[in-house]
């Protein structure tokens, strides 16, 4: 955690003091769209959702979404979450989100970036409580209102200048300040869900502490200075993270409740079978620091495993700076040391050698691939380079 962070957080929670009440509102099942606008804007949704469900994209594990949605349940209860349908779709970047009709999105890079059961609690009932909130609609007829007034600003403009831009900027305003005011609601819901379910409520704000950290990690690999907003701009939708970690934690320590288990065993399981695809596509993303340091905050839970390790090592190699492909080439062997066993390092191991100048090894390990898969697609290049 960043030095200044971690005092905000601190000065932020303060002392625990007593039990805050964590019940949650009265919720009304089977809501139905009744308006014009309303039945647009589900219909809009439901065509989203069938594209969803059809998608190449869209994970189709059975264990790994039966698993989310008794996570969902757990948080929002079981009456809330009844209606919901949820989708696991691939995508390396972190994100969910919640139609009106019930549909609920998670990315994959949501998954990987979630450290336990609790974390990704917080997120899913800051979605659902969007959902429950009816901010898609509101949002949407915000917009729709907005644009309208602005189709008839920009009539009276051709007419007359004087004063229309004070006007549109007005309401302008008004409307991505209802978006910020909106994502604090659903912050503030989510979290008495969290609390509610008996997950420790600080983890919404580790949520936010670790996207921060990652975005700092990741201006730094592209070689910016760290540049984390502490203010929220007048187009930005969102609260700014520092402004979430604060007033999350500040919440938190109000109930005293960081003891309670965030259950990060069940979550790893999981999740398992699906990491070394998650990891690999983040490996793809040309972001080494921040790929990096989330390679290391999944260390800390779960030691430097073979599969962490050989992401570790495709990212140094991808880089391809001379000192990179030395350390990929340590990282590729503590791989093996640690129980990795996929052919493929061997091949990558002997790329990552053979730049280094380390030709008699890099043959070595090249052999060893072939000799595990003598029929690999690419048998044939990867024996051209034994022979030369």
């Amino acid at each position: 955690m960043l030095p200044f962070l971690a005092a905000a957080l601190l000065a932020a929670a303060g002392p625990a003091a007593a039990q805050a009440d964590p019940s949650l509102p009265p919720f009304t099942l089977g809501y139905e769209p009744t308006s014009v606008d309303e039945r647009g804007l589900w219909m809009d949704a439901d065509e989203r959702e069938r594209r969803l469900r059809d998608s190449t994209l869209t994970v189709r594990d059975e264990a790994l979404n039966r698993y989310l949605k008794g996570v969902l349940c757990r948080t929002v209860g079981e009456e809330r979450c009844r209606g919901v349908r949820l989708y696991v779709v691939e995508v390396p970047a972190f994100n969910a989100n919640m139609a009106p009709n019930g549909t609920m999105v998670v990315w994959t890079g949501m998954l990987l970036r979630a450290r336990n059961e609790a974390e990704l609690a917080a997120v899913l009932g800051h979605e659902f409580a969007h959902f429950e909130l009816r901010h898609g609609l509101g949002g949407f007829k915000q917009r729709r209102n907005a644009s309208d007034v602005g189709a008839w600003l920009a009539v009276l403009g051709g007419l007359t200048n004087a004063g229309t831009g004070d006007l549109q900027l007005s309401l302008l305003g008004s409307v991505y300040q209802f978006n910020r005011e909106q994502e604090e609601a659903a912050d503030r819901l989510g979290f008495q869900y969290l609390a509610a379910a008996g997950y420790p409520s600080d983890a919404a704000t580790h949520v936010w502490q670790t996207l921060m950290a990652e975005q700092d990690a990741t201006a730094v690999g592209h070689g910016r200075k760290p540049k984390q907003r502490y203010a929220a701009g007048f187009f930005d939708t969102h609260p700014t993270s520092l402004k979430r970690a604060e007033y999350l934690a500040a919440e938190a320590g109000k109930i005293g409740d960081s003891g309670r288990d965030p259950r990060a065993a069940d979550y790893h399981a999981a999740i398992a079978g699906h990491l070394p695809q998650w990891l690999e596509a983040q490996v793809k993303l040309n972001d080494f620091g921040g790929t990096e340091y989330l390679l290391q905050q999944l260390a800390a839970d779960s030691g430097w495993t073979g599969e962490l390790l050989f992401a570790r090592a495709e990212l140094y190699r991808l880089r391809g700076n001379p000192r990179d492909l030395a350390a990929s080439v340590g990282f590729y062997r503590g791989a093996l040391s640690a129980g990795y066993s996929e052919a493929r390092l061997y091949r990558n191991m002997g790329m990552s050698l053979l730049r280094s100048g380390q030709t008699s090894e890099g043959h070595t390990a090249l052999n060893e691939y072939l000799r595990l898969i003598p029929d690999a697609s690419d048998a044939k290049a990867v024996r051209a380079l034994v022979e030369q």
